[in-house]
């Protein structure tokens, strides 16, 4: 097999599995505890079906929208997602690119390989940068001034990892970052000699937007787990929430949220959008999915918020649920790191060309002439 092969989300799965060491594939692929929010959050589109109208003369669908003041070409964007130089040595570059040529959102993790600075070096398209807030404020005051001077265009704080949820598979396989050898990844490393050459002949690993501030996890190795754990704030509250959107002072979300009741607070705090997340059940396993939460969070502050939905998502058909029950886009992350596993930017643009001719596709087998006409009216949730 491949990329071109590659037509759907178990397709590029099985090509990165092939080429990406165990540690590295089951850090992607893993969840928290027993992995039952990590199916339901796919599994939770499969609770309602789509209603098409026919001879609608669609034409050529719009699949436009606009989000964060930015018009993209279609409703969703490369979620934040850490450490791709892990999975191909172009890392975020390849990623940016690949977004950029397809006209739809990238977004930067503060636990990125690359700096925002060499982001905003190689691509022009929409940015969004994603915020953790550490112990030490004066990492958190710095990102957000350097995101504001390397042109990005939103902001989203992740509120939903104040401590590390229990990953078990990476305490199996012994994953840390920058990775190191251990009896359990050894022969794994071993039998993946091209990922092995590449990762010792590209620039070294290092958390790149905040090891001038902190060597944990870039020279000193370091379990996922350990680092969130040490590093982030677990007092983080309201107020620095507020601070932080005041103190960025432009189109800002929350990433975490899944309750009405903090939808509502997100308006009080200044937030334009809020991400619907559990962290692709990667937290707090057991917890609803994004797609349960849609419609009500809709109902409640859809006309006041931009709702993004985040996690699940594999198909386009999973995207037009989404924006029928009240999202105004999508993103995602296991499906792009499994493609740029398994192919690079090229491995990104598959992907996101797939997702293209899906939603557009769809959008006309269902009768609708733009995202806007995906309502209510087009989506029925089984009893």
């Amino acid at each position: 097999m491949n990329i071109n092969d590659c037509y759907n989300f178990e397709d590029f799965r099985k090509l990165a599995r092939k080429k990406l060491p165990s540690p590295i594939f089951n850090y992607i692929d893993g969840g928290a505890d027993d992995e039952i929010t990590l199916r339901r959050n796919s599994e939770a589109f499969d609770s309602c079906d789509l209603v098409p109208n026919i001879l609608n003369n669609v034409g050529e669908p719009d699949l436009s929208t606009t989000i964060f003041g930015k018009k993209i070409d279609m409703p969703i964007f490369l979620s934040p997602t850490a450490m791709q130089r892990l999975y191909h040595y172009d890392g975020d570059k390849a990623s940016a690119r690949a977004a950029e040529k397809f006209g739809t959102f990238y977004s930067m993790s503060s636990m990125a390989n690359t700096t925002m600075e060499e982001i905003s070096n190689v691509s022009s398209g929409p940015k969004l940068f994603q915020l953790y807030v550490h112990k030490d404020k004066s990492i958190t005051d710095d990102l957000i001034e350097r995101s504001k001077r390397s042109g990005f265009d939103a902001m989203c704080l992740t509120v939903d990892t104040l401590v590390a949820g229990n990953r078990e598979r990476d305490h199996r396989t012994g994953f840390t970052t920058p990775p190191k050898l251990t009896l359990q990844s050894l022969i794994s490393f071993a039998i993946h000699p091209q990922w092995v050459f590449n990762y010792l002949t590209h620039p070294k690993f290092e958390l790149a937007n905040v090891s001038k501030k902190t060597d944990k996890g870039t020279n000193i190795a370091k379990s996922v787990i350990d680092y969130v754990n040490e590093q982030y704030d677990p007092t983080m509250n309201w107020k620095d929430a507020e601070y932080i959107a005041k103190k960025w002072d432009g189109p800002f979300a929350l990433k975490g949220v899944m309750s009405v009741e903090d939808a509502k607070r997100a308006i009080d705090i200044g937030c334009t959008a809020i991400m619907i997340s559990n962290h692709g059940g990667r937290q707090l396993d057991g917890s609803r999915s994004p797609f349960d939460q849609v419609k009500a969070i809709s109902d409640a502050v859809g006309e006041k918020l931009e709702i993004i939905l985040d996690g699940g998502v594999r198909r386009g058909t999973h995207v037009l649920k989404a924006l029928s029950a009240g999202a105004k886009a999508c993103s995602f992350g296991r499906a792009f790191l499994f493609s740029l596993g398994a192919g690079g930017q090229h491995g990104v643009e598959r992907l996101l060309e797939n997702m293209h001719k899906e939603i557009r596709r769809n959008m006309i087998l269902m009768g609708c002439k733009s995202v806007k006409d995906l309502d209510a009216s087009k989506i029925i949730f089984r009893k």
